[in-house]
């Protein structure tokens, strides 16, 4: 066993932990953030994406051990402007059905729009490359990603500052 110290969603977290407990499992398991999902294990889905020190990483096929002294934000986390932008393109673009790739298509889609990696629809579907969903065939999605960077844009002017 071996001890952790990471900052989960703006709250300090210790806990003795088996050093081979992946960063999924650890957030789910032991602090009951249910919001990622674990899906493939493999790290290909995308579904079980969180942001660690705000870059999104894939938590099936990261030690927990390996964001000791890290922060890490998931689903749950995000309250911020850019985040209910996303979620409300989501769900006025139908870009979710199950909803169960949800949290990490918008954990992703976040990233994106904040690093302006989506200027076109091929970058959009370029970035979102690593996330799969099996009920949209991702139109929705896009169209829900271009909605988020313009509204984000639109923010950021108003307010004087970049996406």
């Amino acid at each position: 066993m071996i001890n952790i110290q990471v900052q989960i969603n703006g709250q300090t977290i210790s806990a003795q932990i088996d050093p081979r407990i992946s960063l999924g499992d650890f957030l789910r398991e032991h602090q009951n953030l249910t919001g990622l999902h674990l899906a493939c294990e493999h790290g290909v889905c995308g579904a079980c994406t969180v942001l660690v020190d705000d870059k999104p990483i894939r938590s099936c096929i990261t030690l927990a051990a390996g964001v000791d002294g890290k922060s890490v934000q998931t689903i749950e986390g995000l309250d911020d402007p850019v985040t209910e932008i996303i979620r409300e393109a989501f769900s006025e673009k139908h870009g979710l059905q199950c909803g169960f790739c949800t949290p990490g298509m918008v954990m992703t889609v976040r990233d994106i729009v904040r690093r302006g990696r989506c200027q076109t629809k091929e970058d959009i579907r370029q970035e979102l490359s690593g996330n799969i969903c099996r009920c949209t065939g991702y139109g929705g999605i896009v169209e829900a990603t271009i909605q988020a960077r313009d509204r984000v844009q639109a923010l950021a002017a108003t307010q004087g500052e970049t996406a």
